[in-house]
Formats: C-alpha cells, sequence, structure tokens
C-alpha cells in the first residue's frame, strides 16, 4: 500500500474512529434501511405498487458508515442503485425513500426514473449527484467534482471547497467498466480529492467477482497503484468499517490525494427482487447470512455503548417513521401525464427562468449583460477557426467560472489549433490537457456542471464521441429525469465533417443523433459571425450543447466573415435567410451552404435559402413560411440520406403545408456510407455543387 504521512503536531495521537459516529444515529438509520427493504420486498412489489426493487441489506452499514464522514459543505457522492442507506444518511426525506420507487408525484423525479437511481441536491451541504441506471457511470462525473473543488478553492476563492471531497461508491462488478478506469486515471494523475468506496458483495448479478478483475480483489490489484493510497476491509465488521472508512476519508480530505476503499459485504438478497440466486449454493446463502451487519452492529453496540432497551427503542422508532412515512406516500398524487414533456431543457415560467436546484451558472447566481444580436462587424474579415477562438477568449475574460479542456488543446492549442494560446493566457487551472478518455472527458465535464462550472470540453473529432455516449446520454437527460432538481449546462465543442479527404474515423457529421438526443442543443454554424454569437449563446446559456465545428469551414473562404464584436449573441431556433426568391426554398446547414448558394447561382435559380444554424432547436416557422410561399422544397445535407434531420425537416414540410406544395419534397445528402478516404471517392458522395444544381433545376421544372 501507498505510505501516507500523518501531518499530526508531535505527541497529538488521533482520535478514536469510533468516537468519531454518532453510533446512535448509525444504528437508527440502519434499522431505518432494513425497515424500507423489508417493506418493498415483502409488501410493496408483491401489490406492484413499485416495479424495481434492489436490496442494500448487507450493503447498508458501510454506507451509513460513510455518510457520517461527510460533513464539509462541499462534499458530495456519486452512487449507484444500491446507494439509498447513504442517502438517508445525508438526510433523504424517508417519503421520497418510499415515494420514488412507488411512482408517486413529486420526490427525486415525479415518477419519471426508477426509484433505486435517487439524486439529492443541496448546495449548503453534502449532495449526491443524480445516480444513473449504467453500471459505471457514476465515477467519472465524481472525479469532475473532485476537480471542481480544487479549482473553486484556487481560482474562485471558495474556502468551503478546501477541505471537501469527492466520494464515488460502486460495486466489484464496476471495476471492469471503462468509467472506472478512466477516473482512477483523472483522480491519480491530478492528485485530486477523490474517494473510490469498493463494496464488494462477490457478485455482478450472477457472475463472480474473479470475472471482473484477476484474483476478485481490486484492492489488491491496485496496491502499487501510483498517487493511490489503498485500503481494504470487512465492511461487515463495525469497527474494522469504521477504521477504514475515517482512514480513508481522512486521507483524502487532508490533501494527500485520492484513496481507494474496497470493503468486502454480503449480499443478503438478490441483485434485484426478481433475481433468486439459484446460482449460489446453500452453503454460500448461509455463509453471507452469518456475515449480516445488522445484528453485528448489535453486538458492537449493546450493551457497551446502548442498553437493550434503548436498542429496541430504536426498533420501534425506525419501524413507526417508516410506517408514518409509507402513510404520507400513500396520499400523494400519481405524476402528471400531461407534464411528461416539460423539462426537457430549461423552461421559463412567467417570463422568468424556472431553474434547477443545482448545476451549471444560473443557480449560484451568475448572470450576464443581454448581449445583442446586431452585429458591431469589424472591418477586417477572420476565418471561423479564429473567430472561435476569440470568443473562448473573450468568455474565458468575463466569466472565471468557464474550464476549457480535452486532449491536445492545451500548449499545441488542440488539432486544429481553436485553443492556441488560451493556456498561456488564462493559466493551465482554466486550458487544460486530459487524459485520452472520450468517458473521462464528457464525464468529469457533468462532474464540473453539476459543481456550478461552465466546462467547454473538446471531442477531437465527431467520430470520437462514441465512446461517450453514456455520458452524453445522461447529461442530455438529467434535467428531464430528475425533474428539474439537476442540470449540467457545458459547450461541448466537436469538430467533424469532410475537409482535402475524408474517412469513416475524422470525417463524419452524424448530426442527427443529437438532434435526437433529449435535452441536447445543437449548432452547426456556416461562417464565422455565425460561431461567434451562437458560441457565446451556449456559453451563457442553461443547456448543455453540442457546438459542431466543421473542419472545412474553419479556414475556407466562403465562411469567412467581420468578426461581430463581444457583445454579439445569436439566439439558438433562429434560422437565417441568405437569398430571397420565389422558385423553391432550399434549407441546409453547415458545409452545404456554400454549396448551396453556388448551385443557385449556377443555375439562376431564384430561391429562397434558408441556413438553419441550430438544429435543436430549429425554426420550422421560417421553413414552413417559405415553403408556403415557394411551393417547392429541397433540403440539403452532409449527413447519410436514411433518417438523417432532412428527413424531419421534410416529414414537417409534408404534414404542415403539405396543400401548398407543388412538388414533392426532394433531399439531397451522401448516400449510406461513412465518409470515404480518397479525394475521388469523397467527392462522388458528398453532395457537390453540381448534384446539388441538377435537384434544384429537376425541382424547379416539376
Amino acid at each position: 500500500m501507498v505510505a501516507v504521512l500523518d501531518k499530526r503536531p508531535m505527541g497529538v495521537s488521533p482520535p478514536r474512529p469510533d468516537t468519531r459516529i454518532d453510533w446512535r444515529r448509525v444504528a437508527y438509520t440502519l434499522l431505518v434501511s432494513r425497515r424500507i427493504d423489508e417493506l418493498e420486498e415483502t409488501t410493496l412489489l408483491p401489490a406492484r405498487k413499485l416495479l424495481y426493487q434492489f436490496s442494500a441489506r448487507g450493503h447498508d452499514l458501510a454506507q451509513i458508515l460513510l455518510g457520517s464522514m461527510l460533513d464539509h459543505k462541499r462534499d458530495a457522492a456519486s452512487g449507484y442503485y444500491r446507494s439509498r442507506p447513504l442517502l438517508l444518511t445525508l438526510g433523504l426525506p424517508l417519503t421520497d425513500a418510499l415515494g420514488s420507487p412507488m411512482m408517486r408525484a413529486g420526490g427525486m423525479s415525479d415518477g419519471r426514473d426508477i426509484g433505486v437511481v435517487f439524486n439529492l441536491p443541496n448546495r449548503n451541504g453534502p449532495c449526491v449527484l443524480p445516480v444513473c441506471g449504467g453500471v459505471g457511470a457514476q465515477y467519472t462525473p465524481a472525479a469532475g467534482w473532485a476537480q471542481s473543488l480544487r479549482y473553486r478553492a484556487q481560482v474562485l476563492g471558495d474556502k468551503d471547497s478546501s477541505g471537501s471531497i469527492a466520494v464515488v461508491l460502486g460495486g466489484d462488478s464496476s471495476v471492469a467498466a471503462n468509467g472506472f478506469w478512466s477516473a482512477l486515471t483523472i483522480a491519480t494523475t491530478e492528485k485530486l480529492p477523490m474517494l473510490f468506496f469498493i463494496e464488494d458483495n462477490g457478485y455482478g448479478i450472477s457472475v463472480p467477482s474473479t470475472r471482473q478483475t484477476p484474483g476478485g480483489n481490486i484492492a489488491a490489484n491496485l496496491a502499487a497503484f501510483g498517487n493511490l493510497k489503498v485500503l481494504d476491509g470487512d465492511g461487515a465488521d463495525p469497527a474494522e468499517a469504521a477504521s477504514r472508512i475515517v482512514n480513508a476519508v481522512d486521507h483524502v480530505r487532508t490533501g494527500n490525494g485520492p484513496a481507494l476503499l474496497r470493503l468486502t459485504v454480503p449480499r443478503l438478497s438478490g441483485h434485484s427482487a426478481q433475481d433468486t440466486q439459484t446460482y449460489k449454493s446453500d452453503e454460500q446463502i448461509a455463509s453471507e447470512r452469518a456475515r449480516d451487519p445488522l445484528p453485528a452492529l448489535h453486538r458492537y453496540l449493546v450493551p457497551s455503548r446502548l442498553s437493550a432497551q434503548e436498542w429496541k427503542a430504536l426498533e420501534v422508532e425506525a419501524h413507526d417513521a417508516v410506517a408514518a412515512a409509507l402513510a404520507d406516500v400513500e396520499k400523494l398524487p400519481q405524476p402528471d401525464a400531461e407534464a411528461i414533456t416539460r423539462h426537457a431543457f430549461s423552461e421559463n415560467t412567467d417570463g422568468k427562468p424556472e431553474l434547477q436546484r443545482q448545476g451549471g451558472l444560473w443557480p449560484e447566481g451568475i448572470t450576464f449583460s443581454a448581449g445583442s444580436d446586431t452585429p458591431a462587424p469589424e472591418a477586417q474579415r477572420t476565418n471561423m477557426l479564429t473567430a472561435i477562438r476569440r470568443t473562448l477568449d473573450h468568455e474565458l475574460t468575463v466569466n472565471e467560472r468557464v474550464v476549457v479542456f480535452g486532449e491536445d488543446v492545451g500548449p499545441k492549442g488542440g488539432v486544429h489549433a481553436a485553443t492556441l494560446g488560451l493556456q498561456d493566457r488564462h493559466g493551465e487551472a482554466r486550458v487544460f490537457d486530459t487524459s485520452l478518455s472520450e468517458e473521462g472527458i464528457i464525464g468529469r465535464a457533468a462532474g464540473m456542471a453539476a459543481a456550478g462550472l461552465m466546462p467547454v470540453p473538446e471531442i477531437q473529432f465527431r467520430k470520437y464521441a462514441d465512446p461517450a455516449e453514456e455520458q452524453l446520454n445522461d447529461i442530455g437527460t438529467m434535467r428531464w429525469r430528475t425533474n428539474n432538481r439537476f442540470a449540467a449546462p457545458m459547450v461541448v465543442r466537436m469538430p467533424g465533417g469532410f475537409f482535402k479527404c475524408g474517412d469513416p474515423w475524422h470525417s463524419q457529421t452524424g448530426e442527427v443523433k443529437w438532434a435526437h438526443a433529449v435535452g441536447w442543443q445543437l449548432a452547426m454554424p456556416s461562417n464565422a459571425a455565425d460561431a461567434v454569437g451562437l458560441l457565446r449563446y451556449a456559453l451563457r446559456d442553461n443547456n448543455p450543447t453540442i457546438f459542431f465545428e466543421h473542419r472545412a469551414l474553419l479556414d475556407s473562404a466562403s465562411a469567412r466573415r467581420p468578426y461581430p464584436g463581444d457583445d454579439y449573441v445569436l439566439p439558438f431556433g433562429k434560422a437565417a435567410y441568405l437569398t430571397r426568391g420565389d422558385e423553391m426554398t432550399v434549407v441546409t446547414w453547415g458545409a452545404m451552404v456554400a454549396r448551396c448558394q453556388a448551385a443557385l447561382e449556377k443555375q439562376g435559380i431564384a430561391a429562397d435559402l434558408i441556413d438553419l444554424r441550430t438544429l435543436s432547436p430549429w425554426d420550422s416557422e421560417a421553413v414552413l413560411e417559405s415553403v408556403r410561399r415557394t411551393r417547392r422544397c429541397l433540403i440539403v445535407h452532409e449527413d447519410n440520406l436514411t433518417a438523417g434531420f432532412g428527413s424531419e425537416v421534410a416529414a414537417t414540410v409534408s404534414e404542415q403545408a403539405f396543400m401548398d406544395l407543388d412538388a414533392p419534397v426532394r433531399r439531397v445528402a451522401m448516400p449510406d456510407v461513412p465518409s470515404p478516404h480518397s479525394p475521388l471517392l469523397m467527392d462522388a458522395v458528398v453532395p457537390s455543387v453540381d448534384r446539388i444544381g441538377a435537384a434544384v433545376t429537376e425541382l424547379a421544372q416539376y
């Protein structure tokens, strides 16, 4: 194990771990947790008053001891589906603990998510980040929170962040997941205040831990891992568990870097209520039951710390509290089905934003001037790359909560040079390189956003976002699935598209995926001025945004515009009319804008050329207004034809303006293949001026 220096003054002994723990409170919380599990298993689930049940029995004592040590204002935990005892310790109301699994109105999700994926917003004390349904998805957001603690302390001067820690809870199977290893790399290379709390019950559903990690002991395997204190112990033994937990928390709190604590615990129920554990022998089940931490806690406390009468009184108190909470929950209404579409995005009520309780800048009172959608252009034209860099530079200057990070964004300035010089100007704490893990880049951003920063992660190429798709999905749905309790506003910069050549790895667009993704805004500017306005809007908005930077436009002459000024803000969902004409409507975005404009000029067609600029939201009103006048519609995009975003535009036009059409809606797009490498082959598939022109002429003559 890694040695840790003891920083206590000479002659001062450390306090005994058990004297720092309120054992009466531990016992009461454990009894409450057991009563809830029992009630769900024996009564509520058979009555179908809840549909998912994951018992925490066996895991509960260790979690409660951990929760009792989380007492700093900026402490945060990132849990998983078996983490309810921790939340109970941190103040989760019993009505939420029961009401959310029972799918009642209010609570942690208003019936939108399964009841075991809890959350606990708290900007003035320990909070619990929204639990995700994916195994291992909890690790990298915790690393992001840990990094935000250092940032808030060192850059923002937040004294409450000093000494606070991030804790992530996971089972033994989760240590095989990408998120675990990514977070471990982040925490150890950055020496972050982060505790990995591994509850090893020996099984991942039916698969033994020896299939997850060599020898079935992640602590033994990581004993020599750099910058990591590793501890191992019995989570069912009260004294040993308390000692290990206090040791681990103290190590992280005192600035010594991350720690990993593995505690063995018995899984006293199946993986879920549907799991009968037929894959275990009777001897295994009996052995696990013999390690039940509840009777072990009773033996530890009675009679040395509590009398038998006091223990019995706690049992009665816990039973009555759960019964009263259940009675209150039974009175709660069912969720309002008419409200189910609310909170996919930030919303206004009576002209004022209906803020999430935690996450992003707005709940912390960070406001900006309104800006202007009227540009104040400079005389000289600039390319899109420089315009993006200038905008990032300005927003870093005026908003100290903006952090820019990703692979190669530091001294190199990014593979496309969009961040060149920003680290020199703003420092390594604010513009920094990361390890090569898109899961880690985006998951880290989730934790930072939850902690009140504005993260700007870069994914080097569109295709490289695929390994981070779970985190991207979880971020997008966060506001909706927590019913506006949490949100994670951020701007993910994502270059892509064809350039001088193509290939299946660097040249994809695939923008329809993000237009389809719940909770994500999507900007695809076609010129430098729009890039400035859209990027600035996204950096000040209360929603997460994918900002797509087309590689062919970064230095192209067609995309150059005068820099529109540091106050220029372009709202999303507002399309641009580039030309006006009565012969047809041409709808496009990104790199196809210039090609459509050239095709119309070459064919001599007077058309409304509409640049959507953003696809989520998209300006359907502008398109429909134009089509109803021109009576023809052509849609051009670089993405594949089948199920591309052009299909959405075509369906909307056909559904809402069918009687106004004099011709079928046409689409020009790439065939259903990836982008090929050879320039000859790439030119054959990417919509060209000639192919667009042919479609324009055919549609005009229909």
